[in-house]
């Protein structure tokens, strides 16, 4: 490589720290498509790595050290920060603040936890700078081809970033995949429920294999076909894509089915943690994600699985009659208990947005995750629609497409958790999400007992169904009741 050499005083539109794979793809992504970028990494090597083996992919601007990566930004300055979340974002935010001036703005596109965006964007606009928390989706491939982005921040700093963001993005009818999703910590919000969605997701998809595998004795490449033909219809998407393809490979090593020599303990790195804390904090039920999330933890209880083994229990077994039927029923119980997953996160995404006062527009939320992100299927673009219909709708299990559709697998849904329960096959999410739904559609809830016994033994009070009011019984006295407010 040639002798490094300062680079010219804001000849960079926008540069990209961090020069990890996600950053190095993202860089290249935004060279590709016209924009001039610097690149900068903690130890210079790296970015010169880069640039010596995709220096022709469009411009770049090499840099070396701190100073000369935000000074080789065009006015106002945007810097992109794609390093590990936590400490070392906090580190390489104050690097770049301490250099920079009023109006320039900062970009974390990283998987940071919202609060920590919205601290970090509350003290920066202090200091007269823009701090955008940007949520990426797609992987290390998205971030090369065309990512789902949701940029938070404020609409000033939109209108200097967006439109590159938006050129880089991923395109459905030319449509980006990226658009302005609300202030300080709105964009790393919607990421992470997007994660949330996206691991309850997962769980069913594996919950659907699992009872088909246990129903049909079918070999792993049997049910990658299954999952192949499901991808052509209503369940089409980049995870039923993805799972077809894991169960039709074959291990090189021994020659068998690639999933039946993984070890069932499946990891995580903290999104989906986040989204049940804070369903818990705002009080939204996300019971999909919830089980999703447990279900991992579960699976990594290795030793207590171990001694699990001998409990009483029969061996796995669910008797199938008609396996065309069968495999129907498990395809229409996994559409409905997706949507249910789907529709929480909506919820939940609102109940923060009312919060915080972010205004986000929920269509324009799954409009932008059509393609790109891990969670794109064919039925956002359906999502999209209802949100367009009724912006204000409530509830998008009632929207006026979804509702009949899901009537008409209630019954399949029943029949697969009915078999899963008898078959000591373990299903939460499916199980869960049928409990949801069918406790949002029950006139009464057992919730009258629970609020007796709050006010039985700490006098919590009660709400009558006759009048207005809270009341409390004088349980240890005459047993009166008395109207407290």
């Amino acid at each position: 490589m040639t002798e490094y050499q300062t680079p010219a005083p804001g000849s960079a539109d926008i540069g990209v720290t961090g020069m990890g794979v996600m950053g190095s793809n993202l860089a290249r992504n935004l060279a590709r498509h016209g924009h001039k970028v610097a690149l900068h990494n903690r130890t210079d090597a790296k970015a010169d790595q880069v640039f010596a083996a995709h220096g022709d992919e469009g411009e770049f601007v090499l840099t070396h050290g701190m100073d000369d990566f935000v000074a080789s930004l065009a006015r106002p300055r945007v810097a992109i920060i794609m390093v590990q979340a936590g400490a070392a974002t906090d580190a390489v935010i104050e690097q770049l603040a301490q250099r920079m001036e009023e109006g320039d703005i900062i970009v974390d596109a990283g998987n940071s936890f919202y609060e920590d965006t919205r601290r970090r964007e509350a003290a920066l606009r202090e200091r007269g700078l823009h701090f955008v928390g940007t949520g990426v989706s797609g992987g290390e491939q998205g971030a090369l081809e065309g990512p789902a982005i949701m940029p938070g921040g404020t609409r000033e700093s939109y209108d200097r970033l967006g439109p590159m963001l938006e050129s880089i993005s991923a395109k459905v009818d030319g449509v980006p995949c990226c658009t302005y999703v609300g202030p300080d910590g709105a964009g790393h919000f919607v990421k992470m429920v997007h994660n949330g969605i996206e691991y309850a997701d997962m769980q069913l998809i594996g919950e659907a294999y699992d009872l088909l595998r246990v129903g049909l004795g079918a070999s792993a490449q049997e049910l990658g076909e299954i999952f192949a033909e499901w991808n052509t219809g209503d369940l089409e998407s980049y995870l039923i894509e993805v799972t077809a393809e894991v169960l039709r490979h074959t291990d090189a090593a021994t020659g068998k089915a690639f999933v039946d020599v993984v070890r069932d303990v499946a990891g995580q790195k903290g999104t989906g943690r986040w989204t049940v804390q804070n369903a818990l904090e705002l009080g939204v039920p996300v019971t999909g994600i919830a089980e999703a999330t447990f279900v991992r933890s579960l699976s990594g209880a290795v030793a207590q699985r171990q001694t699990a083994r001998s409990l009483p229990g029969e061996a796995q077994r669910i008797e199938v009659e008609d396996r065309a039927a069968f495999i129907e029923d498990v395809r229409l119980a996994l559409y409905a208990s997706k949507l249910v997953a789907y529709s929480q996160g909506f919820d939940q995404i609102r109940a923060a947005s009312d919060e915080y006062g972010w205004n986000v527009d929920l269509g324009a939320m799954a409009r932008i995750w059509r393609d790109g992100c891990i969670i794109r299927a064919r039925f956002l673009d359906r999502i999209t629609e209802a949100y367009e219909r009724q912006p204000e709708l409530n509830l998008l299990l009632a929207d006026t497409y979804f509702a009949p559709v899901v009537g008409k697998a209630l019954a399949a849904w029943r029949r697969v958790v009915s078999a899963a329960a008898l078959g000591g096959v373990p299903a939460p999410a499916f199980a869960s999400s049928l409990a949801y739904y069918d406790g949002l559609r029950a006139e009464r809830l057992p919730a009258a007992v629970i609020q007796g016994q709050r006010d039985y033994f700490g006098s919590h009070t009660y709400e009558r169904t006759d009048r207005a009011g809270k009341f409390h019984v004088v349980w240890a006295g005459d047993r009166s009741e008395e109207q407290w407010s």
